[in-house]
């Protein structure tokens, strides 16, 4: 049985896309806590520096470096510098995103299109088809891809990030089909609204103080992290059905 001061990632080592800030950085924060070691990737150096330093902080394992996931060299290079830090992955969080521009798709620049699907769609498949032949090995692991609820149900003005993240759901579901066998799990996660910087550049009529903040949305994360989850695979999540009380 376990104690009831255990932390739930011991052991484990997690690799978070995009998280300088928002989502992503609550997140790394949270698997940290739990006891992970942590590497962290997003495109601005002094970010991801200034990150490091403040999880390291709170006495965690944490390291990272900067990178373009959506660059296929980029990505990569993040994965084999994670690896080459702490070793295997067992958790990989596929939250790196652009919003890209809130135009209907009549009006939508081809470059920012391609843009926004480069890094939401094909960055989270190249990182992800680099952790998973070692996730394979150890027969073991687990996926998070984040979603959106516009990745589910499509909406005016949404275009390139909408129609990405439908592609992150249909290539979790089909990840998760064929990962299954090997003991990995694959599931997305829909964040739900959050008062984070995107959110308010998509929504800057809504009062942020209205939402709830990032570090309330990370249970379900942990969660899927942790092996309270196995056998939970090919699943789309909703945070906010584990949101944190506000402190």
């Amino acid at each position: 049985m376990a104690r009831m001061d255990e932390k739930k990632l011991a052991g484990k080592v997690a690799l978070v896309t995009g998280a300088t800030r928002g989502i992503g950085k609550a997140v790394a924060a949270a698997y940290a806590h739990q006891g992970a070691g942590v590497f962290i990737c997003a495109r601005n150096p002094s970010e991801v520096e200034q990150t490091v330093r403040d999880l390291r902080a709170l006495d965690a394992q944490v390291d990272g470096c900067a990178g373009d996931v959506g660059e296929v060299n980029d990505a990569r290079r993040i994965v084999e510098a994670a690896l080459k830090k702490f070793g295997p992955i067992q958790v990989l969080v596929n939250n790196a995103s652009l919003v890209g521009p809130r135009v209907p798709i009549a009006e939508y620049p081809i470059e920012q299109w391609q843009d926004v699907v480069r890094v939401n769609l094909t960055g989270l498949f190249v990182a992800t088809q680099c952790v998973l032949k070692p996730m394979m090995a150890q027969r073991q692991g687990s996926i998070i891809n984040v979603s959106s609820g516009v990745g589910r149900t499509g909406r005016a003005r949404w275009g390139a990030y909408a129609a990405s993240k439908f592609g992150v759901e249909g290539l979790t579901q089909t990840l998760a089909d064929e990962v299954r066998e090997f003991g990995i799990r694959v599931n997305s996660v829909n964040p739900g609204p959050t008062r984070t910087a995107m959110r308010a550049a998509a929504y800057p009529e809504e009062d942020p103080l209205t939402l709830p903040v990032p570090e309330q949305i990370t249970p379900l994360f942990v969660h899927l992290a942790s092996n309270d989850s196995i056998g939970v695979t090919g699943q789309a999540l909703e945070a906010r059905d584990w949101l944190r009380p506000a402190n």
